[in-house]
């Protein structure tokens, strides 16, 4: 996969972005996973974008389930969430303020209570609320991340599922149709088999407590990852940049 760097350095940034990245007529589906955690360490229902998360959060915390060890890597505690979810449990982390703060507060000690230390188990020192040790959004730890707090990704649509009209702006960015067709071929017989898709970054607590200081800025520049033909992204993400509104 490849890093695609639109210059989102602020919070209202990101959220713009993350809107936009489930809003047009290319995506196909997406898999957005919030831990009981971090659902349930938002303080409000967010004026109903939340009402359902939290109130599976705060069951799954009070009831659990046979076996279930909540500070496990158990499957059950993840559930599927839509992008209106995805966007409004990174505001209620993410934008500064009061409410931010209270979630920020709810979500350590969850993890203190379930034996997951901040500092010692992920690596995270903060210091102005902002995280200093780990780097926020980084690729080269998100295998020891632990809990995943959100796994949120998007899945196009293949190349030979575009529709001639539908798509049409998609189609024209190669220019000739010759030139589509063949990365059309390239994609269907490619071994395996090639997805075009994109995700955030995994977030988990260094991101939730440490992302964004007080200034609403963000600790490090918030990249998609993204894999697919390169002249398909291009559109995509041109289409996605100019919805978002970034620079």
């Amino acid at each position: 996969m490849i890093a695609i760097d639109l210059g989102v350095e602020r919070v209202e940034q990101a959220l713009r972005l993350v809107r936009a990245l489930g809003a047009h007529r290319y995506v196909a589906g997406r898999m957005h996973l919030v831990h009981v955690f971090a659902g349930a360490a938002v303080p409000d229902d967010a004026s109903g974008a939340l009402a359902d998360l939290r109130a599976w959060a705060l069951a799954t915390l009070r009831d659990g389930g046979p076996g279930l060890d909540l500070a496990s890597r158990d499957e059950r505690l993840w559930r599927r969430c839509s992008d209106a979810e995805l966007v409004a449990v990174l505001d209620a982390f993410w934008t500064p303020g009061a409410r931010a703060l209270a979630a920020r507060a709810a979500y350590g000690e969850l993890l203190r209570a379930h034996g997951l230390e901040v500092g010692l188990e992920l690596g995270l020192e903060l210091e102005d609320g902002r995280a200093t040790e780990r780097p926020v959004f980084d690729e080269a730890s998100e295998e020891r991340v632990h809990p995943l707090a959100i796994d949120a990704g998007w899945e196009l649509y293949r190349l030979v599922e575009l529709d001639a009209e539908r798509h049409k702006g998609a189609i024209a960015a190669y220019g000739d149709p010759l030139a589509f067709e063949s990365a059309r071929f390239d994609e269907e017989t490619a071994i395996p088999a090639a997805a075009s898709l994109y995700e955030l970054p995994a977030i988990g607590p260094a991101e939730l407590l440490g992302a964004v200081g007080d200034d609403g800025v963000l600790a490090r520049p918030l990249v998609v990852w993204a894999q697919g033909d390169d002249t398909y992204l291009d559109y995509v993400f041109r289409g996605i940049e100019r919805a978002a509104k970034l620079p």
